[in-house]
C-alpha cells in the first residue's frame, strides 16, 4: 500500500516522456545508495511519484562482485513487493472528479480545469473500478525479476547429486499476502521462472496465516509519530514550502468559491498521488486515453513536485524509516518477516547436511511497501540506514523511491564452498548493498579470514539478525 500524507485535517508521463524513464533507470542503477540533490530530483520529477515510481530494471552498468574462489550460490530468501498497481483508493478518483464538476456547474474552472476533470472523469470510469489492482507493467516487472534471478543465479535452481548418487532438483516456496496484487505478483513471476527452470518444483501458499510474517504493519501503530515535538518542528520545515496557490489558479477561476467550498490542500494531494500513479498504468491504456491524461502534466511544476515530495519522504521515514526522531515501533514490525528468513534459510542448511533432499532453492515473498520498507531499515542496508535529524537534508541520504519503488525486492543469496563457511550476500532491487555485519576473526578457525563485503558469513548473518528479531 502506499499512502500520501495530507497535511490538512509527472506525474503522468506522456508517451514522449519514456526517454526520461529509461535515462533515469541508468541514474538509479549508478547511484543506489549516492546522494540525492535537488537538481538530479529536478531533472528526474518522476522520482517524486514517491512508491508509484515503477520499478528500474538493472542495466549493463550495474556490475555484480565476484564470489570468493571456489564459491556457488546454492540458495535465495526474497521479499518483494507486488508490481506497479492503479491508486489503491476509489473513492479519491471519485472525489476528484465530482469537486471538479461543481466546480464546473458553478462555473468556477479554468478552462485548464475543464480538460482536467475531463481526464478526472476518465479515470473516475476507468481507473476507479480497479483501485489497487496490478497493472500489465506490474506483472512484467515480477516476469523481469524472475528472468533476471535465473540468469544470475543458474546454479541455485540446478540439478543436485543426493544420497548414493541419486540426482534431484530442490523445490521453491513461494507465499503472497492475500492482496490480489500480490498473488498475482507471485503468479507472474512464478510463471517466468517455470519457464526458465521448468524441471524445478514450485510450492506456493497464500492466505491469511501467512500475514503473520508476510506483513504485519497497520498505521494505528505510528499515527501519532507525526506530532512528536521533534519531528513536527522538523516537518514543518518542509510544509512551509508547499503552496497550493499555483495549482489553485490553475483549475479555478473563483477563489471565493474555493475558499467556501474546498479544502483545496486535500484536493491537491490526492490529484498529486494519483497523477503519480498513472505511469505505472500507461500500458493499459490506448494512445488516445493517454493524451488525454497529458492536461495533468500542466497541475505542478517541477519545483512543486519536489517540494511536495519531500513532505512525502519525510513521513515514510517517520512511521517505516531509521528515523531517530520518532521511534522503532514501524521497524519492529519486520520483525516477523526478519525471522522467517533466518529461519527459512537455516531449514534449507540443516536439509542439505542431513541429505534429506528436501532443501529449498528459494524461498520468495510476496507483499507490500510497509513490510519491505521496514525491513530494510531493520537488517541495516546501506540504501536504507541512514540516520538524519534535519529533514531538509532528509533526501539527500534517504528516499523512498530507492527503497520502495514498486516491485522492490531484497534477495539473500547463500554460496559455499565445501566444507567451507557458507557466504551470504545482499541484493536489494537487484544490486548489491551492505550490511553492518560484525566478524571477529578471533573467533574463526585457523588461516579462516573474515571476508570481504559484499560477502558476510552466514553463521555472523545469522547470528546478528536472530538478535535483532527477538
Amino acid at each position: 500500500m502506499s499512502v500520501f500524507f495530507t497535511k490538512s485535517k509527472k506525474n503522468l508521463f506522456s508517451i514522449t516522456a519514456c526517454a526520461a524513464i529509461f535515462a533515469a533507470s541508468t541514474l538509479l542503477a549508478n547511484k543506489a545508495s549516492a546522494q540525492t540533490t535537488d537538481s538530479i530530483m529536478l531533472a528526474n520529477p518522476e522520482y517524486t511519484a514517491s512508491g508509484y515510481l515503477p520499478y528500474q530494471e538493472p542495466d549493463k552498468s550495474v556490475k555484480y562482485t565476484k564470489a570468493p574462489a571456489g564459491y556457488k550460490p546454492f540458495y535465495i530468501s526474497h521479499y518483494g513487493r507486488h508490481g506497479s498497481r492503479y491508486h489503491y483508493s476509489a473513492d479519491d478518483y471519485k472525489y476528484i472528479y465530482e469537486t471538479l464538476a461543481k466546480a464546473d456547474t458553478a462555473k468556477a474552472l479554468s478552462m485548464t480545469g475543464k480538460y482536467v476533470m475531463a481526464a478526472s472523469k476518465l479515470l473516475m470510469e476507468m481507473a476507479a473500478p480497479k483501485a489497487g489492482d496490478l497493472t500489465i507493467l506490474g506483472a512484467k516487472q515480477h516476469e523481469g525479476i524472475a528472468r533476471r534471478m535465473a540468469k544470475n543465479f543458474p546454479e541455485v535452481f540446478a540439478e543436485r547429486k543426493g544420497n548414493k548418487n541419486t540426482k534431484y532438483y530442490p523445490h521453491v516456496d513461494a507465499y503472497a499476502s492475500t492482496s490480489g496484487r500480490c498473488i498475482l505478483s507471485m503468479s507472474a513471476f512464478l510463471g517466468e521462472l517455470r519457464v526458465q527452470k521448468p524441471k524445478v518444483e514450485i510450492h506456493q501458499q497464500t492466505g491469511k496465516s501467512l500475514m503473520a510474517f508476510i506483513n504485519t504493519f497497520n498505521f494505528d501503530i505510528t499515527k501519532d509519530y507525526g506530532e512528536i515535538p521533534e519531528f513536527k518542528a522538523e516537518n514543518d520545515k518542509l510544509w512551509q514550502n508547499i503552496s497550493t496557490r499555483n495549482f489553485e489558479q490553475t483549475l479555478f477561476t473563483d477563489s471565493t468559491y474555493v475558499a467556501a467550498n474546498i479544502d483545496i490542500g486535500n484536493l491537491y494531494s490526492k490529484m498529486f498521488e494519483v497523477v503519480g500513479s498513472i505511469q505505472g498504468m500507461e500500458k493499459d491504456y490506448n494512445s488516445h486515453d493517454l493524451y488525454q491524461l497529458t492536461v495533468l502534466e500542466r497541475l505542478f511544476t517541477k519545483e512543486e513536485k519536489l517540494n511536495r515530495w519531500k513532505a512525502q519522504n519525510a513521513w515514510w521515514y517517520s512511521v517505516l524509516g531509521t528515523c531517530p526522531l520518532t521511534g522503532d515501533d514501524g521497524l519492529n514490525t519486520a520483525k516477523p518477516v526478519l525471522k522467517h528468513i533466518i529461519d527459512s534459510a537455516q531449514a534449507t542448511i540443516n536439509h542439505i547436511a542431513d541429505g534429506t533432499m528436501a532443501e529449498a532453492a528459494a524461498t520468495l515473498r510476496f507483499g507490500h511497501d510497509t513490510a519491505i520498507l521496514p525491513l530494510a531499515g531493520l537488517m541495516q542496508l546501506s540504501i536504507a540506514n541512514a540516520k538524519v535529524t534535519d529533514m531538509t537534508k532528509l533526501h539527500e541520504q534517504w528516499t523512498d523511491f530507492k527503497i520502495i519503488p514498486m516491485a522492490a525486492n531484497l534477495q539473500m543469496v547463500l554460496y559455499k564452498s565445501g566444507s567451507k563457511p557458507i557466504l551470504v550476500k545482499f541484493l536489494y532491487n537487484e544490486r548489491e548493498v551492505t550490511a553492518p555485519i560484525p566478524c571477529d576473526e578471533t573467533k574463526l578457525a585457523k588461516k579462516e579470514k573474515c571476508p570481504t563485503a559484499p560477502y558476510y558469513r552466514w553463521d555472523d548473518v545469522r547470528d546478528f539478525y536472530t538478535k535483532i528479531a527477538q
